[in-house]
């Protein structure tokens, strides 16, 4: 029997919410439900990070804390979880070591994204790592400031985070994972009646029988994207149906000659599996959203929301993924670039969903990856370029180049990956010559984050960086930040 509540641990205590609104947020849950207004509505589209929370989950038998951006997330989707709010730290009048760091160092101004910050360093604080200025940085990379300046804010992370968690809830840990363990019922979750619902299966069975009745159904895995259908574009769905309790999509396998990607897997999940395929997808992925977007969004729903600027398509499809989808009727699998079909359309059958990539590991062959934005972090792709080089004696013998915002879909540019064939790499006048072709792939469209032109022009650039870099030898000559060598040593 599903159960018609989601339950979450609030301040110690158990809350069952029985969501009237399917598309309730977390963020308007705890303004507006709980009246904890410390968590703030900054741009209400997981940009400013202002909202953000911390979510606890069990891990390996311990809870983790992790970002996310309340304004973006489902109300729903925090079942099982911890959810700790900015109003939650302190003990008494005496203040959580981030806050009290942040008051030491002057690190708020105004205070309005001040709450938002110190939820972030509150997860740092919990992961223990250790921390220097690059770790911050990044950690932060989703919480903007523009009063007091990063510089207090670094100094009060440095100060307070690195070290072994010693605050209540380290103190209180065995207890919170006890609790949390007791919320996995393993139960399906359906709140609402057939017209109107949210919905959280916990098997993929019980997810097959409901799309079966409601194939009309909104399905959410990190809702990084659909949160802002109804933030921004005031969709009503009135049939969610959310994915992160079916354990089975979340897996992710390494087999040796491939890393299975599970659909519900987040950013955060994958990265050390598709950071240890190459140093440049390292890089990529540190620069895919924010920390906040990374917890809570998944490298399934970049694929199966179609989207031509997504970041994640054009690399697996240069590196030769399978995309795998499943439905009652069984498993359906395809290379990955033959799910796009045109804009806002897949090659998805009713009933089916996403079920894993299977992305193949490098060989001795050479992979380049680019992100062209407007912004170096959190920032939307107007070029994602991707290739992937056998070369034989100096020459290029096979490639798949693909690209992400030159069409309507992500797409191989195969009149491109003829011409580079024989072409001599290192050579630049060689690689300028051969990146011409791609006006035969590619007629892109202007926006407001590029125009066809400039699109056309850095697609021939990268092109020719791509083939110069694929003769070895440092990077420091063709990049300006982001360098392979860094990355390949955080990998290692």
């Amino acid at each position: 029997m599903a159960r018609d509540v989601i339950r979450f641990l609030r301040n110690g205590s158990i809350v069952e919410l029985p969501l009237a609104d399917p598309t309730l947020t977390l963020l308007d849950h705890l303004r507006l439900g709980e009246r904890a207004v410390g968590t703030k509505e900054g741009c209400n589209e997981g940009d400013c990070g202002a909202c953000t929370v911390a979510i606890g989950r069990l891990k390996d038998g311990r809870v983790a804390y992790e970002p996310v951006c309340a304004c973006i997330q489902l109300a729903g989707m925090a079942d099982g979880a911890h959810v700790v709010a900015i109003e939650d730290l302190a003990e008494g009048e005496a203040l959580h070591p981030v806050q009290q760091a942040m008051v030491e160092h002057h690190g708020s101004q105004c205070g309005f994204c001040t709450p938002g910050i110190v939820m972030s360093l509150f997860t740092l604080y919990q992961d223990g790592r250790p921390v220097d200025r690059p770790v911050v940085e990044n950690w932060l990379a989703g919480n903007l400031c523009r009063c007091t300046g990063y510089r207090p804010i670094i100094d009060a992370a440095l100060e307070s985070c690195g070290g072994a968690p010693a605050d209540r809830f380290a103190r209180d840990a065995s207890a919170t994972a006890a609790t949390l363990a007791s919320l996995d019922d393993g139960a399906d979750i359906f709140i609402g009646d057939e017209t109107r619902f949210f919905a959280a299966p916990a098997h993929l069975d019980s997810l097959f029988a409901l799309l079966a009745r409601h194939p009309d159904a909104t399905l959410v895995a990190g809702a990084t994207d659909v949160g802002l259908w109804i933030t921004k574009q005031m969709r009503d769905l009135p049939k969610i149906v959310a994915l992160g309790r079916i354990a089975t999509l979340k897996t992710i396998e390494d087999t040796g000659p491939a890393i299975a990607i599970g659909a519900g897997a987040t950013y955060h999940a994958v990265e050390p599996f598709i950071a240890a395929i190459d140093p440049d997808l390292a890089i990529l992925w540190r620069r895919i959203g924010s920390r906040q977007v990374r917890a809570a969004g998944t490298v399934g729903g970049n694929v199966a929301n179609g989207s031509p600027i997504g970041d994640t398509p054009p690399v697996l499809i240069a590196l030769g993924a399978t995309l795998e989808l499943e439905s009652a009727a069984g498993i359906r699998a395809m290379p990955l670039e033959d799910f796009f079909l045109a804009y806002g359309k897949q090659d998805r059958r009713p009933g089916e969903i996403v079920r894993r990539l299977v992305v193949p590991k490098r060989g001795d062959d050479v992979f380049r990856a680019y992100k062209l934005s407007k912004r170096f972090d959190q920032d939307i792709s107007a070029v994602m370029a991707a290739f992937r080089f056998t070369v034989a004696e100096g020459r290029v013998t096979a490639a798949r180049i693909a690209f992400g915002g030159m069409a309507a879909t992500p797409k191989r540019a195969l009149a491109a990956e003829a011409a580079v064939i024989g072409c001599p790499v290192g050579d630049l006048a060689a690689a300028q010559a051969v990146a011409s072709s791609l006006t035969a792939d590619f007629s892109p469209l202007d926006d407001m984050r590029a125009s066809a032109a400039y699109r056309l022009d850095a697609a021939r650039g990268l092109l020719a960086k791509a083939l110069v870099e694929a003769a070895a030898g440092t990077t420091k000559d063709t990049r300006v930040r982001g360098l392979r060598e860094d990355a390949l040593e955080a990998v290692a």
